[in-house]
């Protein structure tokens, strides 16, 4: 009879490689993720984004009626028309400002990051966790409304939690950071409004914006990628004169009115008007190029 011991033996032995090298490659993905960052499109029933501090808060936030009430009153105010940099307008009171609109509610926030400041100034590693940054959360709308649409823009709260910072017209940073799927992050340029896709350390573009920032190139590595947005950027970081202008992140802050009080709120001009609270939240101003989506 012929002795298959050894042969059995062999197969043991590699079936526990097998299994420890699987065990490695599900830690190996699982810290993968960890740095990219899972994805923020997860279904209702899943847990809440782990990577989304106080998510409960900015859930509370978009479904509360404070919010609902802000959504209302900058879907009834005409968007001003003229050049970024002019008059920015009060939106009146109104008792029920939902009154008469179209019924629609406001989507679950997801992340909206962005390159950090120490990445575009080529002084953090070229590594996920030193280029990318969480700076706001966005909801857009279910439905259109009279037309129009909305992104409820969220920041975060000093100690906690998260505050409406801006209502802007359109969807399309909601758009965008819901693109994001499992082991991809995704992130925006807001100088010229490009959105990319970041898949390990490859960064691919999402719109002719960012096409055009990469040069027409399909993709690049995250080294390159900071190679060109320090190009671009380096002398136009917090405290430089492109700064102080208010186009540094593509912000600028609202002139207050003489009357205002922290919960006023404010209209800006341009083709990224956005509505936005007086007392310390940024409205969102024109960009220095047009967005063609």
């Amino acid at each position: 009879m012929r002795d298959t011991s050894g042969t059995e033996m062999s197969s043991k032995r590699a079936a526990s490689r097998f299994s420890r090298l699987s065990i490695v490659l599900a830690l190996g993905a699982s810290a993968l993720l960890s740095v990219v960052g899972p994805t923020h499109a997860a279904p209702a029933k899943d847990p809440l984004p782990a990577d989304i501090p106080d998510y409960q808060a900015a859930l509370d936030a978009v479904k509360s009626t404070d919010v609902r009430n802000a959504v209302c009153r900058f879907l009834r105010t005409p968007v001003p028309t003229g050049s970024a940099g002019g008059p920015v307008q009060t939106i009146p009171e109104t008792a029920e400002p939902c009154q008469g609109l179209p019924v629609f509610t406001i989507k679950d926030p997801v992340a909206r990051n962005e390159v950090t400041p120490g990445f575009v100034a080529g002084t953090a590693q070229p590594l996920p966790t030193e280029a990318i940054r969480l700076t706001q959360l966005v909801s857009s709308l279910s439905t259109t409304v009279n037309g129009r649409n909305a992104t409820v823009m969220l920041a975060p709260t000093q100690g906690g939690g998260w505050h409406l910072a801006a209502v802007r017209d359109g969807d399309s940073d909601a758009a965008y950071a819901s693109k994001a799927t499992l082991g991809t992050l995704v992130f925006t340029e807001p100088q010229i409004r490009g959105w990319y896709q970041l898949k390990l350390t490859t960064v691919e573009p999402l719109n002719d914006q960012a096409r055009e920032g990469l040069g027409g190139q399909a993709s690049v590595s995250l080294s390159d990628y900071q190679k060109l947005v320090k190009a671009r950027y380096a002398d136009k970081l917090p405290g430089s004169e492109y700064d102080t202008k208010g186009y540094s992140s593509g912000y600028g802050t609202p002139r207050k009115a003489d009357d205002a009080s922290p919960s006023t709120l404010l209209l800006a001009s341009g083709s990224g008007a956005a509505l936005a609270l007086a007392g310390g939240a940024v409205v969102l101003r024109r960009r220095r190029r047009a967005s063609t989506h």
